[in-house]
């Protein structure tokens, strides 16, 4: 036969990019072209005569199965997809033309490597998520949880977490920590030798496998916890800069983290690191409207809103609850003569003395100024106001170190139970009000209210 030009048909299938594979009624390889170790990773010998649901992802064999039966029974499958294990362990996704030939009583399928595609829509997919997350999640926790999830679509992360930094107090901390085996770090300094805080001072990703030592000189602590077989991190980078990490670790040889998920998770984390700082200042946002900035306490409007919640469950509960009214004597004079610095200092730590004087369930508040309020859950008796009274009028008595210099001032404490005197928010804190300014009268370091009549705490006078 007199020759063409085109060169002969085995040539032409072993220079396709798709595979050809040929299998019996069985499902066993018959024959595989060249490309199928390209796609696969296993040699034609290596398979023939070798059942190919062995290789099939298990969570896709039985409809896979399911697709051979059709094809047998006559149905063309021009465009079937499903994910096999390659011979390194990864996952590869195929395209399959495939058709049952009834002469020869065997499957004829082409194979078509789809995964760099299905890929890219995963990536897709998931930016998308982790953007609806930072605005869905309720608080940070909740979109750590989702971004784990999202993560987890992409690449094995049964061990993931998240390292957040701040820069002010020069505090790494571990907000989100899922680990087969420990628990949660501690908060840490930055300069802590850890590997998370190595990503995050240099910027850089960390791939770590068990046959790589760790690149960081001097590193005493290679790991937050059980040293993992691989161990890949990258950082979270937003145009203020690095503020964390995301970090995935194996402690199974089974799941192994590459160059390649290295650089799929680098790529995602730019998305996460902005949805983690919008959350975080929405957070703070909120947070902020709620509270004092300099203190750190709840604000005029916040403590109303605890104070009404707690009347409502004192009257439904049948209870008493108490308000103490605190203003600071002599406050001005030590802001005037040592200036707002010291003034500043002075007001954070009455609220740092102030709460040590009540229980966790207690809550104090800064109206303003050089006011605060105190709200007492659950009293027994009128007179255990007055005995809280007493204690913080004592605290704030004491001397105070600020700046070099050594301030003293004192308190007046006006006193509110209800039901006694007021059955709302506006009743009890005009009271306390009132009894306060009666307190000013009476001198430094006095208290006045009611309980079980006209109440004067005996030592008004400091």
């Amino acid at each position: 036969m007199q020759n063409n030009g085109c060169p002969p048909l085995p040539t032409v299938i072993e220079l396709l990019l798709d595979a050809i594979c040929v299998l019996d009624a069985d499902g066993n390889y018959l024959y595989v072209s060249a490309a199928y170790e390209r796609i696969f990773g296993y040699a034609p010998e290596e398979v023939l005569g070798t059942p190919m649901i062995r290789l099939v992802h298990p969570d896709d064999r039985e409809r896979t199965l399911r697709a051979a039966s059709e094809i047998m029974a006559g149905q063309a499958k021009p465009s079937f997809q499903n994910r096999y294990i390659r011979k390194d362990g990864q996952i590869v996704h195929i395209m399959w033309s495939a058709r049952w030939s009834a002469d020869e009583r065997v499957r004829i399928a082409v194979a078509h490597d789809i995964t760099e595609l299905k890929r890219a829509e995963s990536v897709q997919s998931a930016l998308l998520a982790i953007s609806e997350a930072a605005h869905a999640a309720e608080d940070l926790l909740a979109l750590f949880k989702r971004i784990h999830q999202i993560i987890s679509a992409l690449l094995p992360a049964k061990n993931f977490f998240v390292a957040l930094y701040d820069a002010r107090g020069d505090e790494l901390s571990f907000p989100y920590f899922v680990d087969e085996f420990d628990a949660p770090p501690t908060p840490r300094e930055l300069d802590s030798g850890t590997l998370s805080a190595e990503i995050i001072r240099s910027g850089r990703a960390l791939l770590l496998t068990s046959d790589q030592p760790p690149p960081v000189s001097g590193c005493e602590l290679p790991y937050a916890g059980r040293d993992s077989l691989d161990w890949l991190g990258v950082p979270l980078t937003t145009p203020n800069g690095v503020i964390g990490a995301i970090v995935v670790q194996s402690y199974s040889g089974e799941v192994r983290y590459t160059a390649e998920q290295q650089a799929l998770l680098q790529f995602v984390s730019h998305q996460v690191a902005v949805a983690i700082e919008r959350k975080q200042n929405a957070t703070w946002l909120q947070y902020a409207a709620a509270h004092d900035v300099l203190t750190d306490l709840p604000n005029r409007e916040r403590f109303h809103d605890r104070l009404d919640a707690a009347i409502a469950a004192a009257r439904r509960d049948h209870q008493r609850l108490a308000v103490l009214y605190i203003d600071l004597d002599r406050f001005k004079q030590a802001n005037d003569t040592y200036g707002h610095d010291a003034g500043d200092a002075l007001l954070c730590e009455t609220a740092r003395r102030v709460r040590g004087c009540l229980r966790e369930a207690d809550t104090v508040g800064r109206l303003g100024g050089d006011e605060f309020a105190v709200l007492l859950h659950g009293i027994q008796q009128p007179e255990d106001a007055a005995v809280v009274a007493k204690k913080i009028c004592n605290v704030l008595r004491q001397p105070f170190e600020v700046g070099g210099h050594r301030l003293e001032i004192s308190s007046s404490i006006g006193i509110a139970v209800y039901p006694e005197h007021g059955e709302d928010r506006k009743q009890l804190m005009r009271y306390a009000d009132a009894a306060m300014y009666q307190a000013k009268k009476l001198g430094r370091d006095a208290r006045a209210g009611h309980a079980a009549g006209r109440l004067k705490a005996p030592g008004a006078r400091a």
